[in-house]
């Protein structure tokens, strides 16, 4: 277990991963140049028969990832406990949830008060109780985000890519027009923008696998197309002008061919999105009012707007997020209960109404969403048994103030995650906590990398897929060993011969 980490070290180590990719010399040519993957090799590698097999038994082409960034409670969400309402002179050891349980359309199965809307919708997917995040030491939000993302604890020796990076790289784009990873919800200019930009990448895998950046969903339009005041063929100049630059850039002149060949490829990319019809899906103006006021809690609402209208265009993988900015949002350091409630008012709705578009659509049975946190928290566990750490927030024994009230430190043994379509049973609770504190997982602990390979496994992608860099394999999840869940997975159906399909093979 790493103790010494703090932010400043975090940053430098993923720096000089990133560094290590893109560095001008022999070594990043080195690097690089063993990746096996091109537009080229990829096309043939998916028309193979045994790709095709593979993803013949797949059950999903697209996921969403639904990421509740900061660290979202599981006891006062979706695996609430003994509820025990505010009163000054409250003993701080007393309170394990700050929301009444309300019951959803499983029977036996609570969620917290707040997520009603969820609670209707939740037959259709599975809920994951016993999710277990890394032992990483000092927590720091940005080190197990980078966790979750890519499956692999900083610091690296190379720049680890993002799942999303590994699916547009196993798969391609969906739709040749859509960008094949998309984030939606994100800005990397404020708070701590320069560590979540460590996971925001491709890594090696080259910049046509990178994420397609919708900092604001309601200008994802802005996106994807020229500057206020500049035409398409001042555009088109520049972006000439700009092709010209990298080939006369130290990245031109040192770069490996395929690292080259992968900016450009990513540059054409956006061009052709710019001039396509697909490129409306991301005016959101165009959405009927009714549809739109549904979502509209805030910007992650219309994320999962924009995340429905893009998968219906064909996209592989997007992810939305609440938005990672330090004591904001999830990250609840203090005033618990009363900001849960406006996270709570933010999610819920537009989160439903996703799932009921896509199944609406016949969208949902190809594609699978996935809700997930960092971690969890409680009142007063930092880490989890056995591997505490120094607490971070100063909890007091008897709470006076409402701003004491409500679950502030973290707490990295019993989280949930919610996982809908794509081949995903329905109706489903995986795994269990305690009910009283420590409210940690009790049966079927399941940890990063079995979730990631349970997504891979429902987009065909196999276990032991990776890239060769530094003339090593760097596979999707450490080693590739990890396994996929497949409890989690419904029965799929076989269709029986009848008499009739058998006179017509005849």
């Amino acid at each position: 277990m790493h103790s010494k980490w703090n932010r400043r070290e975090f940053l430098k180590t993923a720096s000089a991963a990133t560094l290590g990719a893109l560095a001008a010399g022999a070594p990043m040519a080195g690097l690089l140049s063993s990746c096996s993957s091109s537009s080229d090799k990829n096309k043939k590698l998916l028309e193979s028969d045994a790709v095709k097999q593979r993803l013949a038994n797949s059950t999903a082409d697209t996921v969403i990832l639904l990421w509740m960034a900061g660290g979202m409670a599981h006891t006062d969400t979706f695996d609430p406990k003994q509820y025990t309402p505010f009163e000054k002179g409250l003993d701080s050891n007393r309170v394990l949830s700050t929301f009444k349980a309300v019951p959803t359309v499983l029977d036996g199965v609570n969620f917290s008060e707040g997520l009603e809307s969820i609670g209707k919708i939740i037959d259709k997917g599975t809920l994951i109780r016993s999710y277990v995040a890394a032992d990483l030491g000092h927590i720091l939000h940005s080190r197990h985000q980078y966790h979750w993302h890519t499956c692999y604890e900083p610091p690296q020796s190379v720049a680890a890519p993002h799942m999303g990076a590994w699916i547009a790289k196993e798969l391609g784009p969906k739709n040749p027009v859509i960008p094949a990873f998309i984030d939606i919800g994100q800005r990397l200019t404020l708070g701590e923008g320069e560590e979540l930009k460590a996971f925001h990448t491709s890594g090696f895998l080259g910049n046509e696998f990178g994420p397609f950046m919708i900092p604001d969903p309601t200008t994802g339009l802005d996106s994807v197309k020229p500057p206020v005041g500049m035409s398409y063929k001042r555009f088109e100049k520049r972006n000439e002008l700009y092709n010209k630059l990298i080939s006369e850039s130290a990245f031109g002149e040192f770069g490996s061919d395929y690292q080259k060949e992968s900016l450009r490829r990513a540059m054409e990319q956006s061009y052709m999105l710019l001039n396509s019809p697909e490129a409306k899906a991301f005016d959101l103006s165009t959405e009927p009012k009714e549809s739109y006021d549904i979502y509209n809690t805030g910007r992650f609402g219309l994320g999962c707007l924009l995340a429905r209208r893009l998968t219906e265009k064909g996209a592989r993988f997007i992810s939305v997020t609440t938005e990672y900015v330090p004591f904001m949002g999830w990250d609840t350091h203090e005033n618990g209960h009363t900001r849960m409630k406006g996270m709570k008012k933010e999610i819920d709705a537009p989160v439903a109404q996703l799932i009921k578009d896509l199944e609406r659509t016949g969208h949902l049975d190809r594609t699978l969403v996935i809700l997930a946190s960092e971690f969890s928290r409680d009142m007063m566990l930092e880490g989890r048994p056995g591997a505490e750490v120094k607490h971070q927030v100063d909890q007091p024994t008897i709470i006076n103030d409402i701003k004491n009230y409500g679950m502030h430190r973290h707490f990295t043994d019993g989280c949930s995650i919610l996982m809908f379509g794509g081949g995903i049973q329905k109706g489903h609770v995986y795994g269990k906590t305690a009910d009283e504190r420590p409210c940690k997982t009790i049966e079927k602990p399941i940890k990063i990398d079995q979730i990631h390979q349970s997504i891979y496994h429902a987009l065909g992608i196999p276990e032991d897929a990776h890239a060769i860099i530094e003339e090593r394999p760097f596979y999707t999840t450490p080693d590739g060993v990890a396994k996929p869940v497949m409890e989690l997975f419904g029965k799929k159906e076989v269709k029986e011969d009848t008499e009739e399909d058998e006179v017509k093979e005849a």
